[in-house]
C-alpha cells in the first residue's frame, strides 16, 4: 500500500478507529438477529419432539451435532467474505437452536423449568454484556490470552466427551463452572481483538462470540438444572 505523506499519523488512527467501530458494530448487529433463528430452532426441537428423541439416543445426538457444527464452522470460515458466509451463519445457529432443544426440552419438564431457562438467559445477558464492556474499555492487547483460553477449551471438549461415557454428577458440575468461566473471558477477549483491530472481519467476530454465548448459555442453564431445578411435570 503507498503511503500518502500528506495523511497524519492523527488521521490515519481515527481512519483505523472508524474502521474497527464499523466491524464492531456490524457484529453486534448480527449477533442479535443470530438469536432469532437460534430460538426458532429451540422452538421447533420442543414443539415437534424431537428434543425427546434426542434425549433417548444421546451418541446419535453427539455424532449429528459434532459433524454439524464443525461442517458449519468450516463453510462460515470459507465464505467470511461473502453474504453466503451471513446466509450460513443464520442456518448454523438455528441448528444450534434444534441441538439446544435437547435441553431445554429435558429443564422445561420440570416445574419450575421455564423460569430456570429465563434466569439462565437473564445470567448470560448480565455476563455478555459486563464481558463486552470491559472488552472495550481495556486498552490493553489481550492477545496473550488466547493459548490459554484455548488450552481450557479443548480441555473442556474432551471433557464434554468423557461425560458422556462417564455419568458423575459432581463431575458435570465441574465441567459447567469450566465452562462458564473460560467462556465468559473468550467473550473479553474476542471483543477485545475487534476493539485492538485483531480481527476485521464481522462475520468471524460474530461466530466466536455466538460460541462463546452458546456454550455459557447451554452451562448455566445445565447448572440451575442440577441445584435449582423442581419435581418433574
Amino acid at each position: 500500500m503507498e503511503y500518502n505523506q500528506n495523511v497524519s499519523p492523527l488521521e490515519l488512527g481515527q481512519v483505523g478507529a472508524a474502521s474497527r467501530n464499523k466491524v464492531m458494530r456490524n457484529t453486534y448487529l448480527l449477533l442479535a438477529l443470530s438469536m432469532i433463528p437460534t430460538v426458532l430452532g429451540a422452538w421447533l426441537g420442543v414443539a415437534t419432539g424431537l428434543s425427546a428423541a434426542m434425549l433417548t439416543s444421546p451418541g446419535i445426538t453427539f455424532i449429528i451435532f459434532m459433524a454439524g457444527a464443525f461442517g458449519f464452522i468450516y463453510a462460515i470460515e470459507k465464505n467470511k467474505e461473502s453474504g453466503l458466509g451471513v446466509g450460513l451463519l443464520l442456518a448454523f445457529t438455528f441448528f444450534m437452536g434444534v441441538m439446544l432443544s435437547r435441553l431445554i426440552g429435558m429443564v422445561l419438564g420440570m416445574s419450575n423449568g421455564a423460569s430456570l431457562v429465563g434466569i439462565a438467559f437473564g445470567g448470560t445477558a448480565i455476563i455478555f454484556f459486563s464481558m463486552a464492556a470491559l472488552g472495550t474499555v481495556i486498552k490493553r492487547d489481550l492477545s496473550g490470552l488466547g493459548k490459554f483460553l484455548m488450552i481450557g477449551a479443548w480441555v473442556v471438549f474432551f471433557g464434554a466427551i468423557l461425560s458422556y461415557f462417564v455419568q458423575m454428577p459432581m463431575f458435570t458440575v465441574v465441567l459447567c463452572v469450566m465452562v462458564i468461566a473460560i467462556f465468559s473471558l473468550y467473550m473479553l477477549y474476542d471483543v477485545n481483538k475487534v476493539v485492538q483491530g485483531g480481527e476485521t472481519n464481522y462475520i468471524s467476530a460474530t461466530l466466536q462470540l455466538y460460541l462463546d454465548i452458546y456454550n455459557v448459555f447451554q452451562a448455566l442453564l445445565a447448572l440451575l438444572s442440577i441445584f435449582g431445578g423442581g419435581n418433574r411435570n
